[in-house]
C-alpha cells in the first residue's frame, strides 16, 4: 500500500479525496484534540512547539495541540496515506515540493481570513502557496542554505576559508577536498542528499544556472548544458577529488565529522555544545555567480480534519507576529517587519548579525525555492532512479542526465 501511494501523484490523491467531502467541524462538541504532522523530532524545535501549544491551552482549555514526527524522506507519502486511510492530521507541515499538488489539489481550507496582518508576508515568500489569489498554506518558515564550516578542521589541515570573490564552488571543493585527505575526516556534505533526495541538490547545480525544468514546468533542464556542467563538477568533485562523502558513506558534521555541510539555520541549534570551532557562510558563487535557494515549510489545515475551524484558529495563533519571532530561532519567517539582523539575532544568539544577514535576509531576498511541480512524488522517484547511474566512478554524465530527462517529460507534459 506504501509503495503505491508513493508511485501515483498526489495531487490526484489529494484531489479526489478532498471531492469525497470535507470534515468540518465536529458536532459532538466539547474537548478535542488537533494533531499537527511535522518531519523535525529536533528537541530544540519539539520544545518550542509545545510551549506555543500550551499558550494556546491557556485560552483554550478545551483544545489540545499533539505534534506528530514523521520520518522526513517518507513525510509527504505518509501524509497522503493517512488521508487516504481515514486518519488525517488537522494540520500538515507541507514540504516544498508537495506545495503545488497541496495548494492545486482542493484538499487545502483557506487561510486569508484566519492569519494576522497578511500585508506584512512577503509576496516570493508565499507565491508557492497561493491559488486564485488565496493563501491555501501560510510558509511559516522560508529558510535558505548556507554553508556550516568547521573552521578547527580547516585549521588542523593548514587550510584558509576563502572569502569574498574568492569564494566560489572550485575554492569551496578544493579546501573541502584538501580537509579530508589531511584528517581523514569528510569534506562537504549535502545534507539530506545522502544519494537519496536530488532536490537538495538545487544548492549545488544553481550555481550553474541549472533548472531542473523550465519555468513552466513543461519542458525537462537535466539534459541542458547548465545541468550538465555542474553534474559534471559535482562528479568529479566525489569520485576524482575525494572532497564529498561516496555513496554509502555518513558523515555528520554536527558530530564534527566533515568540514563543511549545506544546511539551514534551523540545524544552527546543533552546535549549541559543539566542542569546535565553527563558522556560517553563504552558499559558493558558481560560474552564473552568486545565488541563493530557499527551502520552505507551510502550514495547511485539511478540509478532511474533523475541527477545521479550530484547526485554522490554531494556525493564526502558531503564525502571530509574537510566535513568528519566536520561530524564528529556527524557521525565518515569511513577515517582512521581522527579517532584520537585529530581529533575527534576537532570536538566534549562536549566529551573527552578519551571518543572519549575508545567509538568510539577502539569501530570502534574491533566492529561488528549491524544485517543485504537481505529481511531485512520483516526478521525484523517476529522478532519483534515473541519477542512480551517476553515482559511480565511470558515469556517463551526459547520457545520465539524458536518461533522466527521457524519464519525467512524459510526467512533466502532464
Amino acid at each position: 500500500m506504501r509503495r503505491f501511494y508513493a508511485l501515483i501523484s498526489v495531487g490526484a490523491l489529494l484531489g479526489a479525496l478532498s471531492a469525497c467531502g470535507g470534515g468540518g467541524e465536529s458536532e459532538a462538541g466539547g474537548p478535542i484534540t488537533l494533531r499537527m504532522t511535522t518531519w523535525s523530532a529536533n528537541p530544540a524545535h519539539v520544545e518550542l512547539f509545545d510551549a506555543i501549544a500550551a499558550d494556546y491551552k491557556a485560552t483554550h482549555p478545551d483544545v489540545t495541540v499533539s505534534f506528530e514526527a514523521l520520518p522526513l524522506e517518507s513525510y509527504t507519502t505518509t501524509v497522503t496515506t493517512q488521508i487516504a486511510g481515514g486518519n488525517p492530521p488537522d494540520i500538515a507541515w507541507i514540504l516544498e515540493g508537495a506545495a503545488p499538488d497541496f495548494v492545486s489539489s482542493g484538499a487545502l481550507v483557506p487561510l486569508d481570513d484566519s492569519i494576522e496582518d497578511t500585508a506584512d508576508l512577503a509576496p516570493a515568500a508565499t507565491a508557492l502557496w497561493k491559488q486564485d489569489g488565496k493563501l491555501m498554506g501560510y510558509p511559516f518558515s522560508t529558510s535558505p542554505f548556507g554553508v556550516f564550516v568547521n573552521t578547527d578542521l580547516l585549521k588542523q589541515a593548514g587550510q584558509e576559508l576563502p572569502s569574498g570573490t574568492g569564494w566560489t564552488w572550485d575554492s569551496a571543493v578544493a579546501v573541502a577536498g584538501a580537509t579530508a585527505a589531511k584528517t581523514g575526516k569528510q569534506g562537504l556534505v549535502i545534507r539530506d542528499f545522502d544519494y537519496k533526495d536530488w532536490t537538495n541538490l538545487a544548492t549545488v547545480f544553481r550555481g550553474w544556472g541549472a533548472e531542473a525544468w523550465s519555468a513552466d514546468g513543461k519542458t525537462c533542464g537535466f539534459d541542458q548544458k547548465p545541468m550538465t556542467d555542474a553534474m559534471t563538477f559535482l562528479h568529479r568533485a566525489i569520485f576524482t577529488e575525494k572532497a564529498l562523502p561516496a555513496p554509502g558513506v555518513a558523515a555528520d558534521f554536527f558530530a564534527g565529522e566533515s568540514a563543511m555541510t549545506i544546511a539551514q539555520i534551523s540545524r544552527a541549534s546543533l552546535l549549541k555544545e559543539a566542542k569546535f570551532g565553527w563558522t556560517l557562510v553563504p552558499l559558493p558563487a558558481g560560474p552564473a555567480g552568486s545565488y541563493s535557494v530557499i527551502g520552505q515549510g507551510g502550514l495547511g489545515v485539511l478540509k478532511k480534519s474533523e475541527h477545521a475551524e479550530a484547526a485554522a484558529d490554531f494556525v493564526a495563533f502558531f503564525t502571530s507576529p509574537a510566535n513568528s519571532a519566536k520561530l524564528a530561532a529556527f524557521f525565518p519567517p515569511p513577515r517582512q517587519s521581522q527579517l532584520t539582523a537585529e530581529t533575527l539575532a534576537k532570536a538566534n544568539p549562536l549566529l551573527k548579525p552578519d551571518q543572519l544577514q549575508d545567509v538568510v535576509i539577502d539569501g530570502i531576498a534574491n533566492g529561488v525555492v528549491k524544485p517543485s511541480h504537481t505529481g511531485s512524488a512520483e516526478i521525484n522517484q523517476a529522478v532519483r532512479s534515473s541519477l542512480d547511474p551517476l553515482w559511480k566512478a565511470d558515469a556517463d554524465v551526459t547520457g545520465v542526465l539524458g536518461g533522466v530527462c527521457a524519464a519525467i517529460q512524459p510526467l512533466l507534459a502532464k
